[in-house]
């Protein structure tokens, strides 16, 4: 007898809205405050490429001149800016996939997955942006701020209210490209696994399966997003510390690709 499991909300309502919502924070949040030591170093090698030049060397000038502390500065942007911006992400995703696969019923999926990405991204992003301009100064300027709570205040001071978002259009160029190919290839990713690999339809699969299916196809997702955003995150950086007025002065100054691998 085929075992049926039923659904806690209706797909693509408000609950479920509401649920993508509150994951996306909940899982964003989480899991780049874990990762906040690798993105401490990422940020110094983008901003200062010879004396941070590798991952081990990093690692060992950071401890050493700053600190264990110093490998956890900025987590408070990382959890609250990538909490908002994840639950903007997630929940508007899913959001605009509703809304243009009913309204755009002769395009093809992939369209309509770059299509609802990119709204998200667009939204996610002015949240995510204010978190971003402190976080990057405090991981990489020690005297800027220890945090939020006085970064926030110091910049508006100091820079204004566009002080916060000189990065969006970086921010939007880095992220609508990875938002874009990370849904894109989470949704076909899933799709193969089940059709080619399980040989089950979703339905089908136990809870513990199918959170298995999300999990290997959010992972090569994430992969294959990564490599094509990389060049936009050293733009960031470097807008944010100064060591460029505009993103026309970036590209001569770095190499884009640097802490990609």
């Amino acid at each position: 007898m085929k075992r049926v499991e039923r659904r806690f909300c209706e797909e693509f309502s408000p609950g479920y809205y509401g649920i993508c919502t509150v994951g996306g924070m909940l899982s964003a949040g989480t899991t780049h405050l874990a990762v906040t030591p690798l993105d401490v170093l990422k940020v110094n090698m983008q901003v200062n490429p010879i004396k941070y030049s590798s991952i081990s060397s990093g690692f060992s000038a950071l401890w050493r001149e700053q600190g264990p502390t110093s490998l956890w500065r900025g987590w408070s942007g990382k959890f609250f800016g990538y909490g908002a911006q994840g639950g903007c992400k997630f929940g508007l995703y899913e959001y605009f996939k509703g809304l243009y696969s009913n309204v755009l019923v002769d395009q093809n999926r992939t369209f309509t997955f770059f299509l609802s990405s990119a709204s998200a991204q667009v939204f996610a992003d002015v949240a995510l942006c204010p978190f971003e301009a402190i976080k990057v100064r405090v991981q990489t300027q020690p005297t800027f701020a220890k945090g939020l709570v006085d970064g926030f205040p110091k910049l508006y001071k100091t820079e204004g209210l566009a002080g916060f978002y000189k990065g969006l259009c970086p921010l939007w160029g880095r992220n609508l490209p990875y938002s874009m190919i990370m849904f894109t290839t989470f949704e076909h990713s899933v799709d193969f696994i089940y059709r080619s690999i399980i040989n089950q339809r979703k339905e089908d699969c136990s809870r513990a399966q199918q959170l298995g299916v999300t999990c290997l196809a959010g992972y090569a997702a994430g992969a294959v997003g990564t490599v094509v955003s990389n060049p936009s995150d050293v733009i960031v950086s470097s807008l944010y510390n100064k060591k460029a007025e505009n993103v026309l002065q970036v590209a001569p100054m770095s190499n884009v690709f640097l802490c990609l691998f």
